[in-house]
């Protein structure tokens, strides 16, 4: 399942400031904003907590995503293996036009999902993600995300 804009490649680090300065000097033009983020997650096993930081640099039309983990109850960014420098690749994300569309269709192809937020009440006409466990066949996890047009531009102008 590749489908939609692909418009993100994320990675791990361990220390986001430490992240971000690789980026100075190698298109990044003003400083990103660090976000703390610290949520509840969908995933097979129930749900999850996933707490830490994150910022989007955006070059061009590719946005990086640079995401410091401070609790993993999912697993899903601790299993990103060091490759020896301080950025460790981890997934590629899409944006999907219609969610429901989109949503209908993931139980019946081949990758299992990792974690989903965006399945309650109250995430009714806000951002949406799920990551889907591709990495037997692409060697890392596929993200899908849908959100309303202006927020998608605020993300756009970060």
């Amino acid at each position: 399942m590749l489908e939609g804009l692909h418009y993100q490649n994320a990675y791990v680090c361990d220390e986001l400031e430490a992240g971000i300065d690789l980026f100075r000097g190698r298109g990044l033009e003003k400083d990103p904003v660090i976000i703390p983020v610290d949520q509840t997650v969908v995933t097979p096993g129930g749900p999850k907590r996933q707490k830490g930081r994150i910022c989007f640099i955006w070059i061009g039309d590719l946005q990086y995503e640079l995401i410091e983990n401070e609790i993993d109850e999912v697993g899903l960014y601790a299993n990103c293996l060091s490759n020896g420098g301080p950025l460790r690749f981890h997934h590629i994300c899409f944006r999907v036009p219609d969610w429901a569309d989109f949503r209908s269709r993931v139980d019946a192809q081949e990758f299992p999902v990792a974690m989903e937020r965006g399945l309650s009440a109250e995430a009714e006409g806000g951002l949406k993600f799920l990551y889907l466990d591709a990495r037997e066949v692409f060697g890392h996890y596929i993200e899908y995300t849908w959100m309303p047009e202006p927020m998608w531009q605020h993300i756009r102008a970060m």
